[in-house]
């Protein structure tokens, strides 16, 4: 009976053995080859910026970094109804990544040295410059050293406010401003315009979806400073999607696409981009 007990139990134990060893053969070691097997992906946008991406009061969502996330999707194998879209505003973007709940992440996401060690980027995929925004009444802000001590908003997550503090901008200036906190963006533009902050300072991209949605409520200096390099972000170490990525990108660029979604949503606001060629790539690692 001891015999016939311990073989059950090597039987079963063979048997459970070989059923993690099929799961293990079917999980896909790169975000390509999960695409390439199971047809879907989780991408993190932005859901309150305009032009860039905006959830829809259908629940679709839109603009520049969406786009291109289903042009790069289409690339992978994965149609646009099979991409699931998550809100990944600016502060949960590389846990997002690391944690799986994002597959990539297109959120007007800089490329910088300090994300470098967290995150692999494809691209990058255009190359905005950032800005200031102020209430289109205010004419007391219109160059870089007119911040100085003005209220700027401060939003969780994102690097532009310390572009201003800490003088990482082309004239490698620090411009001690008054730092509002804010979540998000949304939030900025709700304080600009309810007079709590002087001034929204981001990318050109971003701050030029504000500005066509709020009118002359606000306006856009002109006065660029800095050159944000948007990337694609990749759970770290996953090279061989990059390299897909960045395939993606460069046919984006040369079918004409890249040039048809500028002009989409930027040439409206007099933003203009080189679309002859992608942006030299930051290296997959």
């Amino acid at each position: 009976m001891r015999v016939r007990h311990f073989g059950v139990a090597v039987a079963a134990l063979a048997v459970a053995t070989m059923g993690l060893s099929g799961c293990g053969a079917k999980k896909a070691d790169s975000v390509v080859d999960k695409a390439k097997n199971d047809k879907k992906l989780t991408i993190g946008v932005k859901f309150d910026q305009p032009g860039i991406g905006l959830k829809k009061p259908d629940g679709t969502v839109e603009g520049f970094d969406v786009d291109v996330a289903k042009y790069i999707a289409g690339k992978l194998g994965v149609t646009e109804k099979n991409i699931t879209w998550k809100e990944t505003i600016s502060a949960n973007r590389e846990s997002f990544l690391k944690n799986g709940s994002d597959d990539l992440v297109l959120a007007s996401y800089s490329i910088t040295a300090a994300r470098l060690p967290l995150v692999t980027f494809g691209g990058p995929y255009i190359i905005p410059h950032q800005d200031i925004l102020v209430r289109g009444n205010d004419t007391s802000i219109k160059t870089f050293a007119d911040l100085k001590g003005k209220r700027v908003c401060q939003v969780s997550g994102s690097n532009s406010w310390k572009n201003l503090t800490e003088g990482t901008n082309k004239f490698n200036q620090k411009i001690a401003v008054k730092l509002v906190p804010a979540n998000a963006y949304e939030e900025c533009i709700t304080k600009l315009k309810g007079g709590s902050l002087d001034a929204v300072s981001t990318d050109s991209t971003i701050l030029a979806g504000y500005a066509a949605r709020e009118g002359s409520a606000v306006k856009v200096d002109n006065v660029p400073f800095t050159d944000e390099k948007y990337g694609v972000g990749i759970k770290k170490g996953d090279t061989k999607t990059c390299e897909a990525v960045n395939k993606a990108i460069t046919e984006m660029y040369t079918d004409g696409t890249a040039k048809k979604l500028i002009d989409k949503w930027f040439t409206p606001e007099h933003l203009t981009f080189d679309t002859s060629k992608p942006p030299a790539f930051q290296g997959c690692s």
